[in-house]
């Protein structure tokens, strides 16, 4: 009788031509996928692979198996799929981590419509950093992970998949009207923690001098106080003004390059459907 796990084997080994690839794609160790083209030829009765040198070849029977088994795993899965999408949307979990100003901007929103779209739906949100929410992401705890890169930080995570959600602005914020970032040289700057700090302190060296951080603060309500109070000057991204703007501070778009803001899934696609319905609000609200 034929197993699908069989029929998954010879077409894995089919595509590339060798047992030792076919095992990396598959997971499985060398010694199980002779096995399972063993068991294969065993239930068929026929001889489907021969061996050439150091490699294999498939006979005729071999390739005209390998060819079915390749229409009946696509069917499979398509209507795997199909059915994941028709009873993961009516019920289920999906769970994100995501940082401060999306969650207290783009998040709320996107919690609404799935809410209302998708009722059966359960959300659970994390508060976290982007390097904790890759963390996360990669063990399993979480689902979606929000984060955020500038243009020049390569992603080195392999298995992440990225979903581009917004371009975020870097404005330069100070109690005075019309601020210039090479004008607070040497003006108290609030920065965030070490890991926090980067926008500020790479547009201040590409203004040509290194911030002195008199004040570490992470929450951008703090930081935003403290300028208004005429204690220093900060830079502060976009979604941070629009979460929330302390009266008495005055902005200025810097033309640095944003930081871009994803939505980062782990693993082979594709994703869940809660994931995915998720995702697709994020993208539009965004």
């Amino acid at each position: 009788m034929l197993s699908l796990t069989h029929l998954r084997v010879l077409e894995a080994v089919a595509r590339h031509g060798s047992v030792t690839e076919a095992a990396k794609e598959l997971d499985y160790s060398q010694p199980s996928v002779s096995h399972h083209l063993g068991r294969l030829e065993a239930a068929t009765g026929a001889k489907l692979v021969q061996r050439v040198g150091r490699g294999i070849r498939l006979t005729p029977e071999g390739e005209l198996l390998a060819g079915r088994a390749a229409e009946i795993l696509g069917r499979v899965d398509a209507a795997t799929v199909e059915l994941a999408a028709r009873v993961g949307l009516r019920a289920g979990r999906v769970r994100l981590a995501g940082f401060q100003t999306v969650l207290s901007t783009i998040v709320p929103r996107a919690a609404i419509e799935l809410a209302r779209t998708y009722p059966g739906i359960e959300l659970n949100l994390v508060d976290a950093h982007p390097s904790d929410g890759l963390a996360m992401l990669r063990s399993g705890h979480v689902d979606i992970a929000l984060i955020f890169r500038h243009a020049d930080t390569p992603l080195e995570d392999e298995g992440v998949r990225l979903t581009h959600l917004l371009d975020d602005p870097l404005y330069l914020v100070s109690d005075q009207p019309h601020p210039r970032i090479e004008d607070h040289r040497d003006a108290a700057w609030v920065g965030g923690c070490e890991r926090c700090r980067a926008a500020t302190t790479a547009a201040c060296a590409r203004a040509g001098f290194s911030p002195r951080i008199a004040f570490t603060v992470d929450d951008t309500v703090v930081s935003q106080s403290l300028v208004a109070a005429g204690m220093g000057v900060a830079i502060l991204n976009g979604l941070a003004l629009q979460a929330h703007r302390v009266p008495g501070i005055h902005t200025t778009l810097l033309a640095d390059s944003p930081r871009q803001i994803y939505a980062a899934t782990y693993g082979d696609p594709p994703d869940p459907p809660a994931t995915t319905a998720l995702i697709d609000i994020l993208a539009t609200l965004a």
